[in-house]
């Protein structure tokens, strides 16, 4: 007999199920890309031709005032300086913040992962609790505690704020990522006599990129578009971006300039799309290793 074709049948490329598959993506693409694209287009148009009311038209006449008026000229109240004000506010709140909650939440991880104490169980029964209760719940003692330290209204309160807030879901993520890494490592490390703190900053965090990678692409995402805690912790001066934002938006004052609204949300939204897709491959690796085993 001759030698035929081996392995396994060729599958057509239009297949039903391809079919159905892509055009499921397809359109779940198409459903969050769609309203990006009239924020856009929109951002991009003068007043006059927004009017006409064809919101899905590419603009006539490519015009950056409203992007300048949105970062420097658009007004809150009294204030007139835009939302420039509220993103160098956001950076100063997320950059402490983020750097606060993942120190403390990876050698918390990492403690509940390879240094085994008394009452472990019970601590980390605590933290993953608190990750699911809801924030509403704990506004009030919180604006209390805070007022009793001399915190409220204050950036430094806002800050420490977000790095509890943040400490029980990276927590567990550094967990199960430290126990999912070799244990013999560990134990070597112990038998050549390293201590917690060298296993921890020469073994563990040089193996663990990924996984820092997603805790701070989720603290970022999340501390950078908080609404909630930035209008209820703060003063007006103090104000984080997104605030700014809803300020902008909501204002009664004047026209309004439905450009200018579109680039402030854009703006607004720029800083955490950059974290993602400059560091997405590492994330979906860190989120994969960190949340499946444990």
């Amino acid at each position: 007999m001759a030698d035929g074709p081996r392995g396994k049948k060729p599958k057509p490329t239009f297949s039903p199920r391809n079919i159905m598959l892509y055009g499921t993506l397809f359109v779940a693409a198409a459903y969050y890309l769609l309203p990006l694209y009239v924020m856009v287009v929109t951002s991009l148009k003068g007043m006059p031709e927004i009017r006409l009311g064809n919101i899905f038209s590419p603009p006539v006449e490519i015009v950056f005032e409203p992007w300048v008026k949105a970062w420097s000229e658009a007004c809150t109240g009294l204030n007139c300086d835009g939302l420039s004000r509220g993103f160098w506010n956001s950076v100063r709140i997320t950059i402490p913040s983020t750097i606060a909650s993942i120190a403390i939440a990876s050698v918390n991880g990492y403690a509940l992962a390879n240094w085994r104490f008394k009452g472990a169980e019970i601590f980390f029964t605590i933290l993953i609790i608190g990750a699911f209760i809801p924030y509403q719940v704990m506004i009030y003692p919180i604006v209390i505690v805070l007022r009793e330290v001399g915190l409220y209204g204050s950036l430094t309160g806002l800050i420490i704020v977000h790095s509890i807030f943040g400490m029980p879901i990276l927590t567990l993520l550094f967990r199960n990522y430290f126990v999912s890494l070799p244990e013999e490592l560990f134990k070597a490390a112990r038998i050549d006599g390293a201590g917690f703190w060298q296993i921890f900053l020469q073994i563990m965090v040089p193996m663990s990129l990924p996984i820092f990678v997603v805790a701070m692409i989720l603290q970022i995402t999340g501390i950078w578009n908080d609404f909630l805690f930035g209008v209820v912790f703060t003063r007006p001066e103090y104000y984080p971006m997104t605030v700014q934002l809803n300020n902008i938006v909501n204002s009664v004052q004047g026209v309004k300039e439905y450009n200018v609204n579109m680039a402030a949300t854009l703006l607004t939204g720029a800083v955490p799309l950059i974290v993602y897709f400059v560091s997405g491959r590492l994330f979906v690796r860190g989120i994969a290793a960190g949340a499946v085993k444990g």
